[in-house]
C-alpha cells in the first residue's frame, strides 16, 4: 500500500516575497479584525457578558474601551454602528441573549442569528460566509465554538 501523504506537493513561501499587511483592531491589542480571536475560561467567568458588552458597544458605534483625555493609542474611537452575528448553543434567545443585550443597550436591530433549527449549523456552513456578506458583518460570535465543529 502506497504511503498518501509522499503525494502531496511541497511548496515553500519565500518571506522575501511576502507582502506586509495592516492589521485591523477591534481591540488593540488583544482582537483583530478578519482573524480568529478565542476567548476562554472556566464556565461562569462571564466570557458570553463581555463579548454581549463588546457587542453593545459595536451595534451603537461606541468604543469599545473609554479612551483617556489626551491618549494617542490606536484604540478605536466612535464609528459607524456595525451588524453582528452571534450564534450560541447554550442559551435562550429570548429568555437570556436579548435580555443581556437590551441591559447593555445594545442596538438588537443590528444583532443577528442565523437561524439553525431545522438544519443544524457548522462552521464550515456556508450560511455564515453569506450572513456576512449580505449583511455586512463586522464581527461573528460562535458561542461556544466546540457546539458548531459538527461530526466530521
Amino acid at each position: 500500500m502506497k504511503n498518501r501523504k509522499s503525494k502531496i506537493e511541497l511548496r515553500l513561501i519565500n518571506m522575501e516575497d511576502v507582502t506586509v499587511e495592516q492589521v485591523e483592531w477591534l481591540l488593540y491589542p488583544f482582537i483583530p479584525y478578519g482573524k480568529v480571536t478565542i476567548i476562554q475560561g472556566d464556565p461562569g467567568e462571564g466570557k458570553t457578558t463581555m463579548v454581549l458588552q463588546i457587542i453593545a458597544k459595536l451595534t451603537k458605534g461606541e468604543p469599545v474601551l473609554p479612551v483617556k483625555d489626551g491618549e494617542t493609542e490606536t484604540i478605536e474611537q466612535k464609528s459607524n454602528p456595525v451588524h453582528v452575528i452571534y450564534q450560541t448553543a447554550e442559551d435562550g434567545l429570548g429568555d437570556t441573549i436579548k435580555p443581556r443585550l437590551l441591559a447593555a443597550g445594545a442596538d438588537c436591530s443590528k444583532v443577528l442569528v442565523i437561524d439553525d433549527r431545522d438544519t443544524p449549523l457548522t462552521l464550515a456552513d456556508e450560511r455564515i460566509a453569506r450572513a456576512i456578506r449580505e449583511n455586512n458583518a463586522r464581527l461573528v460570535i460562535i458561542d461556544p465554538v466546540q457546539a458548531f465543529l459538527g461530526a466530521d
